[in-house]
């Protein structure tokens, strides 16, 4: 029996690679060549290829005219990600496409991510390492580029899901105190002892550094906004990990560039790769090329996600494990 054909749109993990070719007639983007930019490009190559499946990732435009545009043989998107906002959803409802992701697998290597954030930007590590990079460093001084500890600060995690609660273990080691937004209070034995706000005024006034943990979508699009940066404290630090359309650029470079919040860590960007260009002229926010999930083992882990759901649709004939929508 021929092996379903499968379209995937980005450069994998080799191993995941290795796995997909053996068990499909897959269809891969080697050299990460740029063509999945474009949803009639990936729509293009679906319909030549008669694919039985397409694997995507974030970022790629699957929205509904692509969604549309693909032919009649694919049967499921499965997504290298947790995200599923580049998605159209209704739209592969409505032709019975199925759509699988990559959950529970990224969590700690994503909360890494916003750790380390968090300590770049207390304790000014982009700033300091651009200073020995470019020479200008002289040596220790006792009031060179002090930073703030973390130690005994207030952390506030906005949506306290999967990867913010991994956050929260990481930050009690650093004796950090823990609060949390979320739409509902969590159950006690998974808050371990975390402070609840109800409000967003009582969250955003309470704590010293934000950690951003929101789903996309036009809900959380520009959430932290110039007013919710007003009700934070001054000299309060923010980390975002989640989206980049969940921050007004505009407004936090204003707030960097006043002193109003101290200094911010950024690793999803809205429109990216592009980033806003405020932020290049600041030294008082550290700048990540979207690393949260960039482990050999989390990625490994992601691929073997999507080969499950793969394998269980079109080659067992099941219900995918793993179903967005």
């Amino acid at each position: 029996m021929a092996k379903p054909v499968l379209l995937v749109t980005r450069k994998l993990p080799d191993g995941v690679e290795a796995r997909l070719a053996a068990l499909f007639d897959a269809r891969l983007n080697p050299n990460d060549e740029p063509w999945f930019r474009s949803g009639a490009e990936i729509a293009r190559r679906a319909t030549e290829a008669g694919a039985a499946g397409v694997l995507c990732a974030a970022g790629d435009p699957m929205n509904a005219e692509t969604i549309a545009a693909l032919p009649a043989s694919v049967k499921i998107v499965t997504t290298f990600s947790v995200g599923v906002d580049h998605i159209a959803l209704d739209a592969c409802k409505a032709r019975g496409i199925a759509v699988t992701h990559t959950p529970e697998v990224l969590s700690f290597a994503t909360a890494e991510c916003a750790f380390t954030l968090m300590l770049m930007a207390a304790r000014r590590a982009g700033e300091g390492e651009r200073m020995v990079r470019a020479g200008k460093w002289e040596g220790w001084a006792p009031t060179q580029l002090m930073g703030v500890t973390l130690q005994d600060k207030k952390l506030g995690v906005l949506g306290f899901g999967r990867i913010g609660r991994q956050l929260a273990d990481m930050a009690r080691g650093m004796q950090m105190e823990i609060h949390y937004h979320d739409v509902q209070r969590l159950p006690p034995e998974l808050e371990k002892g975390a402070t609840f706000h109800p409000t967003e005024d009582a969250f955003l006034g309470a704590i010293d550094v934000l950690s951003m943990h929101v789903p996309g979508g036009e809900g959380t699009r520009k959430w932290l906004n110039a007013a919710r940066l007003a009700k934070m404290k001054k000299g309060a630090l923010v980390v975002n990990t989640g989206r980049g359309p969940s921050v007004d650029d505009e407004a936090l470079v204003a707030a960097l560039a006043s002193g109003h919040i101290r200094a911010a860590g950024l690793d999803v960007y809205d429109g990216e790769p592009k980033v806003h260009p405020g932020y290049f002229g600041l030294e008082n926010v550290a700048l990540l090329p979207h690393l949260g999930s960039a482990t050999i083992e989390t990625r490994d882990a992601m691929g073997a996600r999507c080969i499950e759901n793969l394998e269980a649709l079109l080659i067992k004939g099941q219900n995918p494990p793993h179903r967005a929508a």
